[in-house]
């Protein structure tokens, strides 16, 4: 187990005084033109472009339906509804999300290391990548409710010490994605612009963020910028396709009032270069099944 490095430049302020919009410092796709992998030239330069890439079928339908009857094993747990790693939904109080999935479960575990997945992540990042979180997200019907507006990469930054943008997600459905029961939404191009938000960083905000987002939100006016500049892309698609999307994309999702049920597999690689340090704006770091500090590469 490779541990956490002290602090280090901080190229992205976040959590001050006043709300900042600054230019991204990073570069989008790591590793250099013609790097083998799942990924075509193509794939990579649209990703490079919008901040995302959408894959029609990532699983096979027998492997949803393997993975779907393991989110159901453990979200109908009780063991795992009493454990830290379950955040539960503030109305209905049922399982909103698990958290440290591919080390509570072998099958996640094994298609977190799937050459699919993490090769692309490696495509991305140009390294060796570690998991920096992994989650299964369940969104029952008639009411479950939304992820508001942020940028993944702000929070990771703040609380967990990810000093660079060298970090990639990807959503896995596993039920249908329609366009009413609260897919996933996109700013395209928005990766290139980092929000830092106003405000302070409250101890353990974790407990409250993942519940309901306060800390880390951006404000009205700089989301109607952000949206009025690269416009919203709503992602729907059968169980089993695939969103991959950079950390610093602005993204959200809505309320799920249909009913029909979605859930899917969340995985966050982050290259071994980019090992989390100390939180850069919060008072203490979040528990490790939030923001591992096992650095060890993937496979």
């Amino acid at each position: 187990m490779t541990t956490a490095p002290g602090r280090t430049a901080d190229l992205y302020p976040t959590r001050g005084t006043d709300e900042v919009l600054i230019e991204r410092k990073d570069p989008v796709v790591w590793s250099a033109p013609g790097t083998p992998g799942p990924f075509t030239g193509e794939d990579l330069a649209g990703f490079e472009r919008d901040g995302f890439r959408a894959i029609e079928q990532l699983l096979t339908p027998e492997e949803v339906v393997e993975y779907h009857a393991e989110l159901e094993r453990l979200v109908h747990d009780p063991a795992m509804r009493a454990s830290e790693r379950s955040i539960v939904e503030p109305r209905s109080q049922e399982i909103r999300s698990i958290f440290e999935v591919h080390k509570i479960s072998e099958i996640f575990g094994r298609l977190a290391a799937d050459p699919r997945v993490v090769g692309r992540a490696r495509q991305i990042l140009g390294s060796d990548v570690y998991v920096h979180q992994s989650r299964i997200n369940v969104k029952p019907g008639f009411g479950a409710s939304g992820f508001y507006w942020h940028s993944d990469f702000e929070t990771w930054h703040a609380e967990d010490g990810l000093a660079n943008m060298r970090t990639v997600s990807v959503s896995i459905a596993l039920t249908k994605n329609h366009d009413t029961n609260g897919g996933l939404m996109i700013m395209p191009g928005s990766h290139r612009t980092f929000l830092g938000c106003a405000g302070a960083t409250p101890k353990d905000n974790y407990k409250k963020s993942l519940q309901m987002q306060d800390a880390g939100t951006p404000s009205d006016e700089a989301l109607t910028k952000l949206a009025g500049e690269y416009g919203i892309r709503l992602f729907t698609g059968e169980a089993g396709s695939a969103t991959w999307f950079d950390c610093n994309a602005m993204h959200g999702s809505g309320d799920n009032i249909t009913p029909y049920p979605r859930s899917n597999v969340f995985l966050v690689f982050n290259s071994v270069e980019n090992a989390a340090v100390e939180p850069f704006a919060a008072p203490v770091r979040r528990p490790e099944y939030i923001g591992a500090r096992d650095f060890t590469p993937v496979g």
